[in-house]
C-alpha cells in the first residue's frame, strides 16, 4: 500500500485523491507554461540576437505576462555552472527558491515552481523553503525535482556522484524525509539509507494539503518509475510518434504499481511568425548562429551521465540548440496550434515553452495563439 498515514496527515497522493487549487490542476485541456526564464539563454544555445536578459525587471516583466494571459506553470532551470562554449549557456542565473519567492509575490494565479538537484540542498532546509514559497505564492507553488545530472556542476558541492539508478534512489529517500517533514506533528526520527536524524520537526505546514506540487522530468527506466510512484506530473522529451505508448505506460505504472494517478507533459522551443518562411528562418538562424562548442560539451555529458537522452543525442544535436531537446513548434499561429492539437492528440496535457526573446514574443503568443487555441478547443 503506497499510501501511508504520517503523524496524522497523508504523505502521499493515492489514486483517488483529485488535485485542486493550483493553476496546474486546471481543466484547461492543453495547459501552458514558461520554462528557463530565469537562465542566460534560456532555451536557446546561441547567438542569434535577443533583447532577452538577465535582470529582475525583465524577468518580472515575462512572469507577470505569462500570469495574465492565465498560463498555468512557471519553471525555472537549475544552474550552478554554465556549458562552456562561446556564450556559456546557462551560466548567468537566479537560484530557483529565491526567484521562485520573488515570482510568486509578483503574479496572482499562475503555479509557480522552483527546480532544485537534490543533492545540492539538504531535505529539512529545502522542506522549509518549500513551506515558505508555498505561504507566499498563497498555495500555488510546485517543486521540480532533479538528481542531480551534470557532473562537473556536481563537483561545485563536493558530494560524490551517484550512478545514475542509485541516484533515483538517493532522491527517493530525500523526497520521503521532506515529506515527513511537511506532513509530521511534533518530533520524529529518521533512520534512512543516506539520511539519519533525530528530533526534527518543520513548522509551519504547507498551505497545499497533503503537499506542494511534485513534478520530474526523469525519462530513463529509473526516471519513469520515480515519477510514478511520487510526483504529479512527468515531463518528458520525446519525438511525437513516440508520446502516445510513452504517456500510457507511465500513467499504467503509476495506477497498477502505486495506485496512484499522474499527468503527462512537455516542453520545448515555440518560433512562432506571420509566415511559415519567417518562422522557419529564424528558427534556422537560432541553429545557424548556434554554439557548437558548448553544445558538444552539453551533448558529451548528457551522454555519459543522463539515461533520459542517451538515444536521442545525435539524432536531436539540433535541438540541444534550439530548445534544450524539446519539441520545436515553429510557423505560423495557426501551424503552432496544430503542433499544439497534435501534441494533445498523443497524450500530452500541457506543454512548457521557451522564446528566443521571452518579453516580447509571448506578447504575439498572447495575441495571436491564445484565440486559435480557443477556438480549437484546447484552453477554454
Amino acid at each position: 500500500m503506497v499510501q501511508t498515514i504520517t503523524y496524522g496527515r497523508e504523505q502521499t497522493l493515492p489514486l483517488e485523491h483529485t488535485r485542486t487549487g493550483p493553476s496546474i490542476f486546471n481543466d484547461q485541456k492543453m495547459k501552458l507554461g514558461l520554462f528557463g526564464s530565469n537562465c542566460s539563454g534560456g532555451l536557446c544555445m546561441t547567438d542569434a540576437p535577443t533583447s532577452y536578459e538577465i535582470t529582475w525587471p525583465h524577468t518580472k516583466s515575462i512572469a507577470q505576462k505569462a500570469d495574465r494571459l492565465g498560463m498555468e506553470a512557471m519553471v525555472p532551470v537549475a544552474r550552478w555552472k554554465g556549458f562552456g562554449g562561446n556564450v556559456n549557456f546557462n551560466g548567468t542565473n537566479f537560484e530557483t527558491f529565491t526567484w521562485a519567492a520573488g515570482i510568486a509575490e509578483c503574479t496572482e494565479q499562475i503555479t509557480v515552481f522552483t527546480t532544485t538537484h537534490i543533492p545540492t540542498v539538504h531535505p529539512v532546509v529545502a522542506a522549509n523553503m518549500a513551506v515558505t514559497n508555498d505561504h507566499i505564492a498563497q498555495g500555488r507553488f510546485g517543486m521540480n525535482l532533479v538528481m542531480g545530472w551534470f557532473t562537473p556542476e556536481m563537483g561545485m558541492f563536493n558530494p560524490k556522484q551517484l550512478e545514475h539508478d542509485e541516484r533515483y534512489v538517493y532522491g527517493g529517500e530525500w523526497l520521503e524525509l521532506v515529506e515527513r517533514l511537511w506532513t509530521a506533528e511534533g518530533e520524529f526520527d529518521f533512520d534512512g539509507t543516506y539520511f539519519q536524524a533525530k528530533n526534527l520537526e518543520s513548522e509551519p505546514k504547507p498551505l497545499q494539503d497533503p503537499r506542494p506540487v511534485l513534478i520530474n522530468a526523469g525519462n530513463s527506466k529509473s526516471g519513469t518509475d520515480f515519477s510514478a510512484k511520487y510526483v504529479d506530473i512527468n515531463f518528458a522529451s520525446l519525438d511525437m510518434d513516440a508520446m502516445s505508448d510513452y504517456t500510457k505506460e507511465i500513467k499504467r505504472k503509476a495506477r497498477e504499481d502505486y495506485q496512484r494517478a499522474i499527468s503527462t507533459m512537455t516542453y520545448g522551443l515555440v518560433v512562432c511568425r506571420d509566415t511559415e518562411a519567417e518562422a522557419k528562418r529564424d528558427h534556422q538562424r537560432i541553429i545557424d548562429e548556434g554554439d557548437w562548442p558548448g553544445a558538444r560539451n552539453l551533448m558529451s555529458i548528457i551522454g555519459m551521465e543522463s539515461q533520459s537522452f542517451n538515444e536521442q543525442i545525435e539524432k536531436f544535436q539540433e535541438r540541444f540548440i534550439a530548445g534544450w531537446a524539446g519539441q520545436p513548434l515553429v510557423g505560423t499561429p495557426e501551424q503552432v496550434v496544430e503542433g499544439f492539437q497534435q501534441l494533445s492528440d498523443h497524450g500530452m496535457e500541457g506543454m512548457i515553452m521557451g522564446f528566443l526573446d521571452y518579453n516580447e514574443e509571448i506578447d504575439q503568443f498572447g495575441e495571436q495563439v491564445m484565440p486559435l487555441m480557443r477556438e480549437a478547443g484546447l484552453r477554454h
